[in-house]
């Protein structure tokens, strides 16, 4: 029996309304001694709620889930009260009086798993859809928690099991009346298996994306313009301006939404061989932010005849900026262009929407969102091709495909260890 634990399933601060949520075998008790009785089962009740000394803390609506039918398939209690500091801190100084304990950061949820509500990929769906900050964060993180990584899962586990047992039928009864072809018949399952896992990897890095941001740098030289172009975009003053070189020396990483996807937006520093040790670690951070980003936007001095887009691959923006002050003497091909004229900055947000929507959007939803996922399905590939590489040695085949269905059991925690599934439901809020 596990202990009772409660929580605010809202945010601190002033609100209309704050839920306390409790979960565990001594709920019950604990809705009685606060509200007098249970309501009824999934019913809001109208109650007055009291401390220990019998004071009123608060006239509250009441929700009594029973277990197994309830979130965590515990017994379940909410109590919705009014949502000033003083009422919430009432109410929980109360619940630690009967004994229960504090939850930690996601243990509702972990009970929820624990109990078999939910697998471990519907349960990073909840986190994800709490922290979406964008449509397509909700809609990816509501695929999730509506199960759909874990139906391909199960899919891919069935295939799995129907393999290996060919392959140890073909092991352990090979004098029996087996079909001679049995363990031959499991090489195209486990092919076609092995490619959709690889498929599904390599999409799982946008999935990711969707999840943490697509990454786009400012690059180019100093006084190009960069900080301006961010300030704009930004709609804000995120970045100092000014007309000595090399002011931005640190990265500058604004959030914003383009087309309905999350994007990290980065002003880097200036580009250019410098003695100046602070600005030369800079560049160095600015190339390293630019190397890893989803998308490079390159700004030259259309002024300065000297400047050039070196470096740049082909599939990157490249601006010439300055547009307004005058017949530029930079011989550069690129988009000519300046922050002062509205046009600009409209084609230039619609430029890198489409980039984002043609990155992130894809045909169907990613079937993996987390760097978790794809390293335990690149695990379980590179098993089944080893697999397939077995040859006559059917029995080191078999241990292959059994390690494979391993890896892929642990992205629903049918088999994941304590220290996994700690580090997971730690990164929740609390009181969920």
């Amino acid at each position: 029996m596990t202990d009772t634990i409660y929580a605010p399933a809202t945010a601190a601060g002033r609100s209309a309304v704050a839920v306390v949520r409790i979960s565990g075998p001594e709920t019950a008790p604990a809705v009685r001694a606060l509200a007098g009785r249970l309501p009824a089962p999934r019913r809001a009740a109208l109650r007055t709620l009291a401390g220990a000394g019998g004071g009123e803390i608060d006239r509250a609506l009441v929700l009594w889930f029973p277990g197994p039918d309830s979130y965590t398939g515990e017994d379940v209690a909410e109590f919705h009260v009014h949502g000033g500091t003083a009422v919430v801190g009432a109410v929980l100084v109360a619940l630690d009086g009967l004994g229960l304990r504090l939850a930690e950061p996601g243990e509702f949820t972990r009970r929820a798993f624990e109990n078999g509500k939910l697998d471990l990929a519907q349960a990073e769906g909840v986190a994800d859809l709490i922290d979406a900050e964008t449509d397509a964060q909700r809609r990816q993180a509501l695929e999730q928690l509506g199960g759909r990584l874990s139906d391909v899962q199960a899919r891919w586990s069935d295939a799995l099991t129907e393999a290996l047992a060919m392959l140890e039928a073909a092991v352990d009864f090979p004098d029996e009346e087996v079909p001679q072809d049995v363990a031959a018949r499991a090489r195209p399952v486990l092919e076609d298996l092995a490619a959709e896992l690889e498929a599904a990897a390599a999409d799982a890095e946008r999935g990711e994306r969707v999840r943490s941001g697509y990454r786009i740098a400012l690059v180019g030289a100093p006084n190009a313009g960069k900080s301006t172009l961010l300030n704009v975009l930004a709609r804000r003053d995120a970045a100092i301006v000014t007309a000595t070189p090399g002011t931005t020396r640190d990265i500058i990483e604004v959030p914003m939404e383009l087309a309905g996807y999350k994007v990290i937006l980065a002003d880097t520093a200036g580009l250019r061989d410098t003695s100046d040790e602070i600005e030369a670690e800079g560049v160095r951070r600015a190339r390293a932010w630019a190397e890893s980003a989803d998308l490079r936007v390159w700004l030259a001095d259309g002024m300065d005849p000297a400047a050039t887009f070196e470096g740049a691959a082909r599939d990157d923006i490249r601006l010439i900026t300055k547009r307004d002050l005058g017949e530029h003497l930079a011989d550069l091909r690129g988009e000519p262009f300046t922050t002062r004229s509205p046009n600009d900055v409209a084609w230039l947000e619609r430029s890198l929407a489409e980039r984002v929507v043609a990155d992130l959007a894809g045909g169907e939803p990613p079937t993996a969102t987390r760097l978790r996922h794809r390293e335990l399905l690149t695990e379980a590939a590179d098993r089944l091709r080893h697999a397939l590489a077995q040859d006559e040695r059917l029995e080191l085949a078999a241990e292959d495909v059994r390690l494979a269905a391993r890896a892929l059991d642990r992205i629903t925690g049918r088999i994941d260890p304590e220290q996994v599934l700690g580090r997971i439901f730690s990164t929740f809020c609390i009181g969920k």
